[in-house]
């Protein structure tokens, strides 16, 4: 598989929209990183991610029902495509095996 440059926020936006499947939508998206991580996101942060990983074939949208609490406004909704999902995967497997270099050669007690 070809190598997608996936950047931190790139990845936690990735995740979170896994988590929240199938109500992943900008503001919960938001919340929900604020929640898992701690940190404070940007709405318009995490818009600019899911463009970019629409653009890359990470994720898929389409728009939800429109909704009275919203004024008649569709929620566009995403979802993690199968090329999300192997990226995903293939990061998880390199951190996995970084750690697990770094783990064997005990370079964590040692301070290294």
């Amino acid at each position: 598989m070809k190598r997608n440059y996936l950047g931190e926020f790139e990845e936690l936006v990735l995740l979170t929209v896994t988590i929240l499947h199938p109500g992943a939508y900008g503001a919960a998206i938001s919340d929900e990183m604020q929640e898992q991580t701690g940190r404070s996101v940007s709405i318009s942060a995490v818009h600019a991610a899911l463009q970019r990983l629409e653009e890359k074939g990470m994720l898929s949208s389409a728009f939800g029902e429109a909704t009275q609490e919203r004024g008649g406004r569709r929620k566009r909704l995403f979802a993690v495509t199968t090329l999300g999902s192997q990226t995903l995967q293939s990061v998880r497997d390199m951190r996995s095996k970084l750690w697990e270099s770094i783990i064997s050669k005990d370079l964590l007690v040692r301070g290294i």
